[in-house]
């Protein structure tokens, strides 16, 4: 009888455990979290997960555009999004981002304040940014002559079938319009005309339209001339000694992304306790560890390895930020571009 009655016990022990257990994933809370591809260490989503029991549910998407369209489809209630500048100005514009409880986000102390009010967020009411980068050019130093400065470079016939350009409207349409001497937001028919023309022009020279594989592709000397931001410039840097990167004479963007809460979110705290958790000293060095972006984060600046100071993708000039620009909301306007950009590709 003693016997069986330790058997019990152990049982009702070890059913009580899994009960507990169960209860406990059960009620832990889960944040739906979207992101750009490859713009994390993962480490630091499995890291927050153990620290706070809250779980992750992250999900990438390629370019602004394709975030925006899978956040209007409301297949997926969004507690985070993280993207660039103008889009989420478009989605303040359309009263679809939460303003921020920065009492939830004490971090909010490390960003430099030349990030904090920006044209897209004037008040600093909706995001934290995340990090900042300009558009340029990615070469191969043994395969283009001279030392390029300029957009001409994307429309050279020389290097024709080794020249990437990004599958991204706003992107490869900014480059075309910055070569002709026009603004990244013109609202100029005729003048985004030009640019439609201009690239049509160069798709006999182009070898692929691509995002994500922009990096990989230069690394293995697939191509040799490719229009990309900063840093994923800087990472293929790292990896093949033989590419450079440049910001064109002619002007281009600088960009910020951010992130910021939409109305579709459940767990608006937990999710600003995520920000927080990425906005921290150790989060931000492991992320630049990876993603090799350039920081918004004062005390993590400090503690940058010295190298990528000498890196213009990670440390553009003053010289050279007096001739970058931030893509801005064009509103309605913005069907005109994804016309244009359909009809580059269909040509």
């Amino acid at each position: 009888m003693k016997k069986l009655a330790i058997v019990l016990s152990i049982i009702l022990i070890f059913t009580f455990l899994g009960t507990g257990c169960s209860n406990s994933n059960q009620d832990r809370v889960t944040i739906n979290v979207l992101n750009y591809g490859e713009y994390i260490e993962t480490d630091l989503l499995d890291e927050f997960e153990e620290t706070y029991n809250i779980r992750v549910n992250y999900e990438i998407y390629p370019t602004p555009e394709d975030m925006y369209t899978r956040v209007n489809s409301g297949a997926t209630e969004y507690d985070l999004i993280i993207t660039s500048d103008y889009m989420i100005e478009r989605l303040i514009n359309q009263d679809f981002v939460l303003p921020l409880d920065f009492d939830n986000i004490p971090n909010y102390q490390f960003i430099d304040d030349d990030f904090r009010t920006l044209p897209y967020d004037p008040e600093g009411k909706y995001t934290v940014p995340y990090f900042w980068g300009t558009l340029g050019i990615l070469y191969n130093t043994e395969v283009v002559e001279g030392t390029p400065d300029s957009w001409d470079l994307l429309w050279d016939e020389q290097y024709s079938g080794e020249i990437l350009m990004m599958d991204s409207q706003r992107d490869s349409l900014g480059a075309a319009l910055k070569k002709l001497g026009y603004s990244l937001n013109t609202t100029d028919e005729s003048q985004l005309e030009e640019a439609k023309q201009l690239l049509i022009q160069q798709k006999p020279l182009v070898l692929a339209y691509v995002v994500d594989e922009v990096r990989d592709m230069m690394i293995g000397d697939e191509a040799s001339i490719a229009l990309l931001w900063s840093g994923e410039a800087v990472a293929a840097m790292g990896d093949n000694e033989k590419l450079n990167y440049y910001v064109p004479k002619e002007g281009s963007n600088i960009w910020v992304d951010a992130m910021f809460i939409p109305k579709t979110a459940k767990h608006k705290s937990e999710a600003e306790q995520f920000i927080n958790f990425l906005t921290s000293k150790e989060s931000t060095l492991a992320n630049i560890d990876y993603v090799w972006y350039s920081t918004v984060h004062t005390e993590a600046l400090e503690e940058v390895e010295s190298f990528l100071f000498d890196n213009p993708g990670f440390n553009p000039s003053d010289e050279t930020l007096d001739r970058t620009e931030m893509f801005r909301d064009l509103g309605d306007f913005l069907q005109t571009y994804y016309r244009i950009w359909t009809e580059v590709l269909a040509h």
